[in-house]
């Protein structure tokens, strides 16, 4: 077995992150520190409340759709700003399925920490969130801060909202997709239980089988 890991570092060089020291062994017998985090900072998984009043919170994310067999789509070269098509998925289209997790590897987490990574980044097209929903996808993961342009709000809650709408969950902010060795891997992406949250950050990690291995 090999385990992978798909998160992002947390620490204060991050956005909406602050790690401050709250107790030290030599004041206080032990180290303990005080973490503030914007619920959307470093790889995080979104809440359809985050887009849509009245929707469901992180609280009551089915987790079943958390953890099981992901299809990794490799879509690199990508370019900055490019929208991804239904097209650009078509190399997959066969093996996409009702119920199927997708990780779409654009390797943008080598851009993070640079302003293009926030404001350059890859995204999914209205078309293609539609079209995810046709086809009953359970969750995709991408490797950007976000499914959709965050300089553009008309397109970041069109997008948003039409994956909600069709049940499809979001992971963002992913990494180290190029580190897989396999395109089916077995993914655990868990959030916080935060009551009535929005979203909040997730230790994401792939699952390997290494005696598939050549």
């Amino acid at each position: 077995m090999r385990i992978i890991d798909l998160t992002l570092e947390i620490n204060n060089a991050m956005r909406g992150v602050d790690v401050s020291t709250a107790k030290t062994i030599a004041d206080d017998g032990w180290n303990a520190t005080t973490l503030s985090l914007y619920s959307h900072c470093g790889t995080h998984m979104d809440a359809p409340v985050h887009f849509i009043s009245g929707a469901a919170t992180i609280d009551q994310q089915d987790l079943g759709v958390c953890v099981g067999p992901a299809l990794v789509l490799d879509l690199t070269p990508i370019q900055p700003a490019q929208l991804i098509t239904v097209d650009d998925l078509s190399p997959y289209h066969g093996r996409i399925k009702p119920g199927c997790r997708l990780l779409l590897r654009t390797d943008w987490h080598k851009r993070h920490g640079t302003d293009d990574y926030r404001d350059a980044l890859p995204r999914i097209s209205i078309e293609l969130a539609h079209w995810l929903v046709e086809k009953k996808v359970a969750m995709i993961g991408v490797e950007p801060p976000s499914v959709a342009d965050v300089n553009n709000k008309t397109e970041l809650t069109d997008v948003h909202q039409a994956l909600f709408h069709g049940g499809v969950l979001i992971i963002e902010g992913l990494a180290n997709l190029d580190q897989l060795k396999q395109d089916v891997v077995n993914f655990i992406g868990l959030p916080l239980k935060v009551a009535e949250g929005d979203g909040t950050p997730v230790r994401a990690i792939a699952i390997e089988d290494e005696s598939t291995f050549s």
